[in-house]
């Protein structure tokens, strides 16, 4: 897949120690989930290194690369259920604010949409992961629950924000 300024792939064994440091480095998974053990993440790894299909039920991971430098910079991708596709990203914290989520979200959606006619899409955010959300909106999702307490992370109970969109439709 390629947009603008993203080239966006299949995920290598190269990429290993980029997809380790966004699973643990504090500022990425601070408003996402609590630290894994490296031998889970390691596992977690292996499984988005098999070839994707989408009655699979797993998640269909792809690497996200800055085309002028070839730099991974991030991961986004989803896990389809035969209805409804849950997105997902994780971004170096020196790439935030560059429009590289939002770009790679976009892209992975219209492949979704034309490769597979999938047209409904989730992403479920944790309470004050404001940037994801602005990400998810301007993709053209909409918040449309809010589940108090349905979260912990680092012991703290958070409120998740369920966001969807229809593509087929273009509205929530």
């Amino acid at each position: 897949m390629l947009s603008t300024t993203l080239v966006i792939d299949t995920l290598t064994e190269q990429d290993w120690p980029v997809f380790l440091r966004l699973h643990t480095e504090p500022a990425v998974i601070e408003k996402c989930f609590d630290p894994k053990p490296q031998t889970e993440l390691r596992a977690r790894f292996a499984t988005r290194l098999q070839g994707w299909q989408p009655d699979s039920n797993d998640w269909l991971t792809v690497a996200v690369r800055e085309r002028s430098s070839g730099n991974i910079v991030g991961v986004t991708g989803f896990c389809f259920d035969g209805q409804t596709a849950e997105v997902g990203y994780l971004f170096l914290p020196e790439y935030y604010g560059r429009g590289f989520a939002t770009e790679s979200l976009n892209a992975i959606i219209d492949w979704a949409v034309q490769c597979h006619s999938i047209t409904r899409f989730q992403a479920v955010v944790t309470e004050g992961n404001v940037a994801s959300e602005r990400v998810l909106e301007k993709c053209g999702f909409r918040c449309v629950e809010i589940v108090p307490d349905a979260y912990s992370i680092g012991g703290k109970r958070y409120a998740d924000h369920i966001f969807n969109l229809n593509r087929q439709s273009g509205t929530a």
